[in-house]
């Protein structure tokens, strides 16, 4: 062999080794980058349909209960996105997200919407990893998918998947898009998409619908605090309490300048966690306050591509909500008062619409700051 010839299968050897060498590097932080981040996944696509993430956002869907309850639970009301939050192992059920479209004027209520399937209430939701909207199933049908969405921080981690439903009475079509990123834990994105043949939304709100399990009294604004007692002081009826909703320009905003509402509670932890030694409340323990530790409740949207009709919308609730029985008998008093409800963001609707739920273990002054 002559000199020209070893130079060239040294170099031919050298690239080889050097490319190995890479690939195993390469491989091997991405392995690393991975095994940081401790998702809550589905084992497989039949499995129950619960994805979130380690000390953050869980989210469930019916069949599903994400809440550890016993034999035949089915985690509460169909048509809704379940919302845990996970803490040192342990998953609570925390609020529920609506999908309430409106066509010409009427706004339609997926958890009342009877189901096109068997007539009951609740529209049927399920998951897939891709905008192919497949049919529902009582499982997951997809782990949801694990990128890295951030070039400049390779080490963060998204998980996505895709939620369908059916057809609303009205002819609305919606689906979404959610997202969890590793370096947000606490934060959920939905995305809002119609399918080709829906009827044109006028709006299509994304409700958290349980604001009184929490006891969510508090609504933090850019230039005043909003107490549900006194907005709906004097209100002891079982229905909604209803007051003009408050549009972006009262909102707070985060260094970014991204439109916030922030809830929380007025009560102590130790007020929150105890519960009426009364035979009709313990009847009704489903309501106590279960976790551990308080939650504050945030939505916010992107600096950038929001509409001037964003508003923030809430309601009240003096009872706590006993199904449509109208027999007053079988609501009983939220302790502490009237509380919060519905919490929202109400937004003109545009395909590819985004909206951030957050719950965060920091208070709404720590946050505020924070932000």
């Amino acid at each position: 062999m002559n000199t020209f010839s070893l130079y060239k299968h040294r170099a031919i050897f050298t690239t080889v080794i050097f490319s190995f060498v890479l690939l195993f590097t390469l491989t091997t932080k991405a392995q690393k980058l991975t095994s940081g981040v401790q998702w809550i996944r589905p084992d497989s696509e039949r499995s129950s349909p619960v994805w979130g993430i380690h000390n953050g956002i869980v989210i469930g869907l019916w069949p599903a209960t994400i809440e550890k309850s016993g034999p035949g639970a089915d985690g509460g009301p169909r048509g809704l996105l379940r919302i845990g939050y996970e803490y040192m192992g342990t998953v609570y059920l925390i609020n529920y997200i609506a999908i309430e479209p409106v066509v010409n004027g009427d706004m339609e209520f997926s958890e009342v919407s009877p189901s096109r399937v068997d007539g009951k209430w609740g529209k049927l939701l399920w998951a897939s990893d891709s905008v192919n909207t497949g049919s529902f199933t009582s499982y997951a049908g997809t782990r949801g998918l694990i990128t890295h969405p951030d070039k400049l921080h390779p080490e963060t981690e998204q998980l996505t998947l895709f939620i369908f439903m059916e057809t609303f009475i009205d002819g609305a079509h919606p689906y979404l898009k959610l997202t969890i990123r590793s370096d947000k834990p606490g934060e959920l994105g939905i995305q809002i998409f119609n399918h080709e043949k829906s009827a044109v939304m006028e709006r299509c709100a994304l409700t958290a619908t349980m604001g009184n399990y929490s006891r969510l009294r508090l609504l933090y604004l850019k230039d005043k605090v909003i107490d549900s007692r006194r907005l709906f002081i004097g209100y002891n009826d079982i229905e909604f309490a209803e007051k003009d909703a408050y549009p972006y320009s009262q909102m707070l905003k985060n260094k970014n300048k991204e439109p916030i509402a922030i809830a929380e509670s007025n009560e102590s932890f130790d007020e929150l966690a105890s519960w009426p030694q009364q035979p009709t409340y313990l009847s009704r323990w489903g309501w106590r306050y279960r976790p551990f530790y308080k939650l504050t409740q945030y939505w916010r949207v992107d600096s950038v591509g929001y509409d001037p009709s964003l508003q923030v919308r809430v309601n009240g609730r003096a009872k706590y909500w006993s199904g449509a029985s109208l027999d007053k008998s079988k609501y009983i008093d939220i302790p502490g008062g009237t509380a919060f409800e519905n919490f929202e963001l109400r937004e003109n609707y545009h395909s590819g619409q985004q909206f951030y739920f957050g719950l965060s273990l920091k208070s709404a002054k720590e946050l505020i700051e924070g932000f």
